[in-house]
């Protein structure tokens, strides 16, 4: 057995909603030894959701977006072919949330890998709302966790209990998500001259003049520091806060149900693979990277370029809009939040989503003891090896 840190978000990551810098107690991937004896990445994708299918039932928490299509396809692959039980893919369908509807995709990848007899298909209407049924029972047991919506995987987990879950956790950092892509003189050029023109507004109008200042200048920096090279941005992202505490809390929780969870796309052997080969590549899109490393066998169904879905009408909803609207105006930090602020960005609706992690803290904050450890506060688990 091996234990599990907890990492809490800091004060600043639950007033301003972000989660910024780097993870002190995340060792720095180790390099590439040798390029040319480095599986392609397929391989290596192949090689790190093996141990979820040897463990029965194996599960995949399945949206139809190309991270998790991507994770599904390979299981199903390396599971036939090493004669293991076919993965089960776990989809939540929502009502009311028509911008989170994946479902027509869901449909084409499961009928391409031929699954449609071991789909289980979850529905959701006002259940995962950030302070609903669901998310009180994660927040009561683990207290604040990152990302705020982690309650999301609390149903998944529940029905792999003594097997196996995969995800596709960390495609939209790993394999996407440039916070900066290059472009030529004119467009950088056509940037500034809209910001000029166009003060942007406030991202952060709840906290406290100097509080955003600071998280403004962070960000920047942040932003700034993103390496440019594939090789380089992946070896910086598996050391960011935001992936560390996103992947402890999905494993914490796994941990309780005897699960083991499993993140292929963070997978160190494929991010060594992804090093070695296309790591060369500078600020390359989904859709580019996605083409250089993806083999013949894999349908290109599964990563076929497609609309991406979002989640904001998935987890706010009626309890979260009663909530703030009947907040008190306590249990939030007064150095970085100005009451009146918040109060005013809750009496509308739609909440602007950065607030969803002050939500929770809100409601932790009026919960009987234990209640939420205090910051930076870290919680050990015992964890399968």
């Amino acid at each position: 057995m091996t234990d599990v840190v907890l990492p809490r978000p800091t004060a600043r990551d639950v007033a301003g909603g972000i989660v910024l810098g780097l993870d002190p107690a995340a060792p720095p991937p180790a390099g590439v030894a040798d390029p040319a004896g480095t599986p392609a990445p397929m391989v290596a994708l192949e090689r790190a959701v093996l141990p979820a299918l040897r463990r029965p039932p194996c599960l995949v928490s399945f949206s139809g977006g190309v991270d998790s299509s991507l994770v599904l396809a390979i299981a199903v692959r390396v599971a036939r072919r090493e004669g293991l039980p076919d993965p089960v893919p776990v989809t939540w369908r929502f009502t009311g949330a028509p911008r989170a509807e994946e479902s027509q995709w869901q449909d084409r990848v499961i009928a391409e890998l031929g699954l449609g007899g071991g789909w289980e298909i979850l529905r959701a209407g006002e259940d995962l709302d950030l302070v609903g049924p669901v998310a009180r029972r994660l927040l009561t047991r683990y207290g604040q966790v990152h990302p705020p919506n982690r309650h999301l995987h609390l149903p998944i987990a529940e029905l792999a209990r003594g097997g196996a879950l995969l995800t596709g956790v960390g495609g939209d950092q790993i394999l996407a998500g440039w916070r900066r892509r290059p472009g030529s003189l004119r467009a950088r050029l056509g940037r500034l001259r809209a910001r000029w023109r166009h003060r942007e507004p406030d991202p952060f109008p709840w906290l406290r003049p100097e509080a955003a200042r600071e998280l403004r200048r962070a960000f920047g920096a942040e932003q700034r520091a993103e390496p440019r090279r594939l090789a380089g941005r992946i070896a910086w992202h598996l050391r960011r806060r935001d992936l560390t505490m996103t992947r402890a809390s999905l494993a914490v929780v796994s941990v309780d149900l005897d699960v083991l969870a499993v993140t292929p796309l963070l997978d160190d052997g494929f991010a060594a693979a992804l090093a070695a080969h296309p790591g060369r590549l500078r600020s390359p899109s989904r859709r580019e990277l996605l083409a250089d490393i993806v083999d013949p066998q894999l349908p290109p169904l599964v990563v076929a370029p497609r609309r991406k879905a979002t989640f904001d009408e998935v987890f706010f909803r009626a309890a979260t809009r009663e909530f703030v609207r009947s907040w008190d105006g306590t249990g939030v930090d007064e150095s970085l939040v100005d009451v009146e602020a918040l109060r005013r960005e809750w009496s509308r609706w739609p909440v602007n989503p950065r607030t969803g992690a002050l939500v929770q803290h809100v409601w932790l904050a009026g919960q009987p003891a234990p209640g939420p450890e205090p910051v930076d506060q870290q919680q050990t688990v015992e964890a399968p090896r």
